[in-house]
């Protein structure tokens, strides 16, 4: 349903289907949601997650971009409204990743991220739509742009956020370490849920977990050897704190 058509179906006979009310509501608010999840779908598509923003998706559908916040608070929440994802992700991961106090990730974060991760691909609510993202991607150069772009920006933000890259390197040694962690995790996705290789799919999360969380955690935090334009801009690394059970 269009954002008009469920304008003009809310208030037949006596408004006009463009006509708004106080604070950018359209006539017949039913359909504004629709309209706008619409709307938003073909904007990231077009355009991708980065190019995409809340006033073009907002004009596409008809709608001041106040009513988008309204109904879909930030963009990242929108974008996983409108690729129908029952969560969204840095919310997730943020919680379950931050360790209890708020302090850094320590030993044993890799491991951790992976079995948080793999628990999360595979819920009931998420593992169709989420395959369904990973098919595309590999198929169809905007999904690919559109699904670089949102995990570079809102997961991996999230990942460096959580681990505290940005407190140990600099900017862009943490993006490198980041971009090195996605290799191991949507290289995991790709051969547990898609490909479907045997030894990989026949693993258990925790078997799994055990394996390539430490390959993770050197990523994030271990001696690895960089691009030669990134070790100019190396700052002293922070060790991690230890605490008794790690995360």
């Amino acid at each position: 349903m269009t954002a008009r058509r469920a304008a003009a179906g809310g208030q037949a006979g006596s408004r006009p289907a463009g006509d708004r009310r106080a604070g950018g509501r359209r006539a017949g608010d039913s359909g504004t949601r629709e309209a706008i999840g619409e709307a938003a779908r073909a904007q990231f598509a077009e355009h991708g997650y980065r190019g995409a923003t809340i006033r073009g998706i907002a004009a596409a559908a008809g709608v001041d971009p106040a009513l988008v916040h309204h109904y879909y608070g930030t963009k990242e929440a929108l974008f996983a409204a409108a690729m129908r994802l029952p969560v969204v992700p840095s919310e997730v991961l943020s919680a379950a990743l931050t360790p209890a106090g708020g302090m850094p990730a320590g030993p044993g974060f890799g491991a951790h991220l992976v079995r948080t991760a793999l628990q999360l691909w595979e819920s009931d609510e998420l593992k169709e739509t989420f395959l369904g993202l990973l098919r595309s991607a590999v198929t169809s150069e905007q999904a690919s742009v559109m699904l670089r772009e949102f995990i570079s920006d809102s997961i991996l933000g999230t990942v460096a956020r959580v681990a505290g890259l940005g407190r140990q390197w600099s900017p862009a040694e943490a993006e490198y370490r980041a971009a090195m962690v996605a290799t191991q995790m949507l290289g995991l996705a790709l051969t547990r849920l898609v490909l479907g290789l045997p030894a990989v799919a026949g693993a258990s999360v925790d078997e799994l977990a055990a394996t390539v969380g430490p390959s993770v955690e050197r990523y994030l935090s271990g001696d690895i050897d960089l691009p030669a334009r990134l070790v100019c801009s190396r700052r002293p690394r922070t060790a991690y704190p230890r605490r008794p059970g790690g995360i």
